[in-house]
């Protein structure tokens, strides 16, 4: 087997491991012993058991990338847009197991290659949104003076983030893509009535 194929089967294989029993109870000889390899292999690729979590990380975050700008993409309107990017987010991180547990696991953070991801994951959600909301007031669908753009993307991205927290109960896709539906309207529409809106203009 080649190098290259090598580093990606042994980084497929952590991966896995790591998904299953987290990054502190999996060990270079679990790693070693499922990529059916020795350690001086392992230790040649990487320098330890922080360097094969960081590389699983880096790798299913440009995966995770791409699947939002895909789904984005694929969208014309901006709301369409803005629905698209909450369904791709919460589907893939779920997904994204090692991803996931990096940005909502307290405990990682104390790695500083994971508080970066974090911290370039939300600095890129927030511009992400951003986008979109700007499309959308240039286009008069949405109703965001411009000095409140950066405002109401941040709000938008914070809301997003609740979502991504597990459920009191087992939501089915179907129910995710409807409660989505709702928050957007809140968040776009708000929670006045037209009469009550006039009062407080």
């Amino acid at each position: 087997m080649g190098d290259k194929k090598r580093k990606v089967s042994i980084l497929k294989v952590a991966g896995n491991l790591f998904a299953r029993f987290g990054f502190f109870k999996t060990t270079v000889n679990e790693i070693a012993r499922a990529a059916r390899t020795g350690k001086a292999t392992l230790y040649y690729y990487f320098k330890g058991k922080e360097d094969i979590f960081r590389e699983v990380i880096e790798n299913e975050r440009v995966y995770f990338e791409e699947k939002i700008e895909k789904a984005i993409e694929s969208k014309e309107r901006p709301q369409e847009k803005m629905k698209a990017y909450f369904l791709a987010r919460i589907k893939y991180l779920n997904e994204l197991e090692n991803l996931s547990n990096a940005l909502k696991n307290e405990i990682l953070w104390v790695y500083e290659f994971i508080k970066k991801i974090r911290e370039k994951d939300f600095l890129m959600e927030i511009e992400r949104v951003r986008k979109i909301i700007a499309e959308g007031v240039k286009e008069g669908i949405f109703e965001v003076e411009e000095k409140d753009v950066d405002l109401t993307s941040f709000t938008v991205v914070a809301a997003m983030k609740g979502l991504e927290y597990p459920w009191p109960v087992k939501i089915s896709p179907l129910g995710l893509e409807e409660k989505i539906e709702k928050i957007l309207g809140i968040l776009f529409k708000g929670i006045l009535k037209k009469s009550e809106k006039k009062q407080t203009a």
